[in-house]
């Protein structure tokens, strides 16, 4: 009986990520992506260890290995550098495979070497931008226009359709045409990269602030840690109630250090210069902190929905990216499996949706980083130990909580096929 084949809308991480999982089981499949061409785009991310240990499944963790930081540690801190809670990350937690911080563009560009050497480049159709599909009992048929919406590309047919086109994805407005722009969370995000210095042991991930105000950093390539350097990924998050719900994520608007930096004057953390952190951005960016409710439907017959375009989550626990790795993989473990599509694509929403919506929400409520409210709601800053305030317990408990709910928990990793 010959295998299904696919088409997948959209070249980013997760839809490279598929292409990657179906070709190593056998799985034929065609990948079409909106741009001309696919670049290094954006800033650091964080691949946590159950999307490392499937990444690793996929051969590539030497790749990663390569350019990515092995995150050791990841801290919460007030604003004057008193520590709420610090645990260890990844190896050093005893955990079987790396927590990697890792630029986006440098995952991405490792993942399209992958596929282009594996799948071969007649699996990659750029200047493909998806316009709408019809399908019936024999299959799915994908039309696509050029990126501009000028003119027709070629129409594809194939078994099955996945919409992995990101928070803005053509197909789930095709699915939900009255769902609307994004949710805006009210907090205003300044990224950027600065190479300096490293502060702690050049491996750390630290958060500092509160939902208010917080200044989130992290180190994400081993080639400046080579040369004794960090090439420091940073977060200024500011709290900025308005309309901004029409605005788009868009790495290429850039941010202007007047529009935060002064906010942060007053902060003193002891081992980190943050003027010069900030004062020394190779680039910045700006874009609101945006995700999308969460949808009752994913499937419909043939097509369906992963990674962002099917559950776009705030940052808030570092897990958007890792949760669309765990979608492809677990799509393809059942498409292994054997079936009829449309079940097949059923099963996979079944297993996926609830538990990604749940994660959604979470994140909505700070996730993980709600220690740093509960310690600005009861601690009136002049405590030489927070702990005096909130007991190490509960906030332990906070932590451990979200781990188990987005599945990079030891336990359940160990229990993973």
């Amino acid at each position: 009986m010959q295998k299904p084949e696919g088409i997948i809308v959209g070249g980013g991480l997760v839809g490279l990520t598929l292409a990657l999982a179906l070709h190593q089981k056998g799985f034929k499949c065609r990948i079409y992506e909106t741009v001309p061409e696919l670049l290094p785009l954006g800033v650091g991310i964080n691949l946590l260890p159950h999307s490392v240990q499937n990444l690793a499944k996929l051969g590539l963790l030497d790749a990663l290995r390569k350019v990515a930081i092995e995150t050791s540690s990841l801290s919460y801190y007030t604003e004057d550098g008193k520590t709420i809670w610090s645990e260890a990350r990844g190896l050093a937690a005893g955990y079987d495979v790396p927590q990697f911080s890792i630029h986006r563009g440098d995952f991405h560009m490792i993942l399209l070497a992958a596929v282009k050497e594996r799948l071969g480049e007649d699996c990659l159709f750029m200047d493909h931008r998806f316009d709408r599909y019809e399908q019936d009992g024999d299959g799915v048929t994908a039309y696509f226009t050029n990126h501009d919406g000028t003119q027709e590309q070629q129409k594809a047919h194939a078994d099955y359709l996945i919409g992995a086109d990101g928070i803005n994805s053509r197909l789930r407005k095709i699915l939900y045409p009255d769902e609307g722009p994004p949710h805006y969370s009210g907090q205003m995000l300044w990224r950027g990269v600065t190479e300096m210095a490293p502060f702690k042991d050049g491996k750390s991930m630290f958060m500092a602030g509160h939902n208010d105000l917080k200044l989130v950093a992290y180190p994400i390539r081993a080639e400046s840690a080579a040369r004794g350097k960090s090439y420091i990924n940073w977060i200024a998050e500011r709290r900025i109630p308005s309309d901004l719900a029409g605005r788009q994520a868009d790495w290429n608007a850039e941010g202007l250090l007047s529009e935060f930096k002064f906010d942060f004057d007053s902060w003193d953390l002891g081992w980190l210069d943050i003027n010069a952190l900030f004062d020394n951005a190779i680039s910045i960016h700006k874009f609101p902190m945006i995700d999308r409710d969460p949808i009752p439907k994913w499937s419909f017959d043939r097509i369906t929905l992963m990674g962002d375009a099917a559950h776009a989550m705030y940052p808030n626990g570092s897990n958007g990216v890792s949760q669309g790795v765990l979608d492809a993989m677990e799509f393809v473990s059942l498409l292994e499996k054997g079936g009829n599509i449309t079940d097949i694509l059923t099963q996979y929403e079944d297993n996926r949706r609830p538990h990604t919506t749940r994660i959604s929400l979470a994140n909505r409520e700070t996730g993980p980083e709600r220690v740093m409210e509960m310690v600005k709601d009861v601690c009136t800053g002049d405590c030489a130990d927070i702990h005096t305030c909130i007991p190490a317990d509960q906030l332990e408990e906070v932590a451990t909580a979200y781990k188990k709910l987005a599945g990079f928990d030891k336990d359940s990793l160990k229990q993973a096929p």
